[in-house]
């Protein structure tokens, strides 16, 4: 199957993109390079073209309640114009995706969902529609999306708007909001650890609401970023990505991310019952933080032993460009998952020392 191509493919190629195909779209993996686009994004701002997530309106009598039983966080909570990050899970308790939930009314909600899960999610979606009064409409072809991220952001951003992007709240956003002379929605969530914004406007738009911020950003340092400064930071800020941190394979509770599952709903959700059974029972395997104490990097899928015995493996690992250390997440066996344990890495089949850290890699920034 061919790759697709995102609204901004062109700007891509023209900016000097190397172009990788990505969960079976064309996407840039960097421009100028990993380094100098995460140093922006920490340091100044970096744009991130997204147009590759997924986009999926629910609508009707009947979406709460649809929703509640679909996702593991409990989506009453969410008033008019705020985002929620959760799980949708299957009845082992494996996640289907991880997504974030718009609210636009009552009756009216916008999930955000991976770009490789796209078809599958919605199918899922549809396979337990059951006689919930609702519409499931996918709208991924007729919208773009992009990300600013940064501590420049705002001013940025607020170049292009007389709209005070200051009122929207961290997890919030704003609809029909007049900006780069186009009607967007903005949403101020982020995947990087840094402030940020998303700018959703309609696909036909996206090229020239893209350039604009880029002319907007020249004196604050803004860089365009690519895939791979996006998986370094959002790795130093501590978020999951699905298929290394959460997967079918690995439930959110093993994940770390029991802070969005809400066993104590009144709801029954898909998984509840099993993800219950597992926080009950104590879990066997978890995701750990940890840095290299010898020379190498970690990378996904590699080995982790204790006393030349498999514990697990490497979820993901990099040489932080934040911290200039060889850190990484791994899935590990409980038992050796304590704060200071050392482990080994296996790196090119021999053992490499490790510590295991506190996942927050970031929280002395």
């Amino acid at each position: 199957m061919v790759a697709k191509k995102t609204p901004l493919y062109d700007e891509h190629v023209k900016l000097g993109g190397k172009i990788v195909d990505y969960a079976g779209w064309f996407l840039p993996v960097q421009y100028e390079g990993l380094i100098p686009e995460h140093e922006a994004v920490r340091n100044a701002a970096g744009i991130f073209d997204v147009s590759h997530m997924g986009e999926v309106m629910v609508k009707g009598k009947d979406a709460l309640a649809f929703l509640q039983y679909l996702l593991t966080n409990d989506i009453s909570k969410l008033v008019e114009d705020q985002v929620m990050y959760t799980i949708m899970c299957y009845p082992d308790g494996g996640a289907v995706d991880d997504l974030l939930v718009y609210k636009f009314g009552e009756e009216e909600y916008l999930l955000v969902i991976n770009a490789a899960n796209t078809d599958k999610d919605i199918k899922w979606m549809i396979d337990n529609k059951k006689d919930f009064n609702i519409i499931i409409e996918n709208i991924s072809d007729q919208v773009g999306l992009m990300a600013v991220q940064g501590p420049n952001a705002e001013k940025i951003l607020q170049k292009l708007t007389d709209f005070d992007l200051s009122t929207i709240g961290n997890y919030h956003f704003k609809r029909n909001v007049n900006f780069a002379g186009k009607e967007c929605l903005i949403s101020r969530t982020g995947y990087t650890g840094e402030d940020g914004f998303e700018v959703c406007t309609k696909a036909e738009d996206t090229v020239e609401v893209w350039n604009k911020i880029l002319e907007a950003g020249e004196e604050f340092g803004l860089k365009p970023a690519g895939l791979g400064a996006r998986d370094t930071l959002r790795f130093e800020a501590s978020m999951p990505l699905y298929g290394n941190e959460i997967s079918e394979e690995i439930t959110p509770l093993e994940a770390g991310l029991k802070f969005f599952v809400k066993l104590d709903k009144a709801e029954d959700f898909i998984g509840k019952e099993a993800l219950t059974k597992q926080w009950n029972e104590g879990l066997k395997r978890k995701v750990v933080g940890f840095e290299l104490l010898g020379r190498g990097i970690p990378r996904d899928g590699y080995e982790v032993q204790k006393d030349g015995k498999k514990i697990g493996h490497v979820t993901t690992g990099y040489m932080s460009p934040t911290l200039k250390k060889s850190i990484g997440n791994a899935l590990i066996d409980t038992e050796y998952a304590q704060l200071g344990n050392e482990i080994d890495v296996m790196i090119r089949n021999k053992p490499v020392k490790a510590k295991i850290i506190d996942r927050r890699f970031l929280k002395n920034r």
